[in-house]
């Protein structure tokens, strides 16, 4: 719920304010990402065939703000009787879970965007059409409690109250802390947000995982990236 996911958030740490992107900035990635949206709740499935195990049941809407749940799409298959199959990235544990949902019940669309967190620069890098918009300077991991590294994406975007630690918004990642089995009771998820009411040094690693950034980096990020966009950590 909600409240769990502030209790995650209290732990880490950050402050002053956003890079830009040098305008000679010449780094590139898949310019576009494919995603699907769950238009009813779907077991996913080891193989893209209806008698395979199911590793997830994966539900039409997110646990905190019940929106659609909306999943990177890495490829297709074709099954028996023409079934489409869709293989796809799951959020929680273990990371990097992944498995074939039915394409039936879904909607699919394409996002430009994408975030890459160097974890060794300390710093986050949004992708816009395959080419670097933004990048931040970011607070990461402390080495007792690191940011866990791999490919995840965005789970729901938050809009935070002014009382509330992390804000003025939060992007929640698919990710799930590796030290941290909870945190106060929440699954120790891995989120990017603000710095209100947090204190800390950008360019640090300070945080029991999560990633922040600047009040004005968060709200231009928020503003544009949603559920689905795809975030490599590493």
């Amino acid at each position: 719920m909600r409240a769990t996911f502030i209790a995650v958030c209290l732990v880490c740490a950050t402050s002053m304010s956003a890079v830009s992107a040098s305008a000679s900035t010449t780094t590139r990635v898949q310019a576009t990402q494919e995603l699907v949206v769950l238009l009813t709740a779907h077991g996913a499935l080891r193989a893209p065939e209806a008698g395979s195990q199911r590793v997830s049941l994966v539900p039409a809407h997110t646990p905190i703000t019940g929106e659609r749940t909306t999943l990177p799409v890495i490829s297709r298959a074709s099954g028996a009787g023409g079934v489409q199959w869709l293989h796809v990235m799951l959020p929680g544990r273990p990371d990097g879970l992944t498995g074939w949902i039915s394409q039936r019940g879904t909607s699919l669309l394409v996002t430009p965007w994408r975030i890459v967190v160097d974890l060794a620069a300390r710093r986050v890098r949004v992708y816009d059409d395959g080419r670097v918009a933004r990048s931040f300077q970011a607070v990461v991991g402390k080495p007792s409690t690191p940011t866990p590294t791999g490919e995840f994406f965005v789970e729901e975007v938050l809009r935070m109250t002014p009382a509330e630690p992390g804000g003025p918004f939060a992007l929640a990642l698919s990710a799930r802390s590796n030290a941290l089995q909870e945190f106060e009771g929440g699954p120790g998820q891995i989120a990017i947000h603000g710095r209100e009411h947090l204190g800390g040094t950008l360019g640090s690693a300070a945080s029991h995982g999560c990633i922040r950034i600047a009040t004005a980096s968060i709200a231009w990020l928020a503003a544009r990236v949603g559920p689905g966009t795809p975030v490599a950590v590493g």
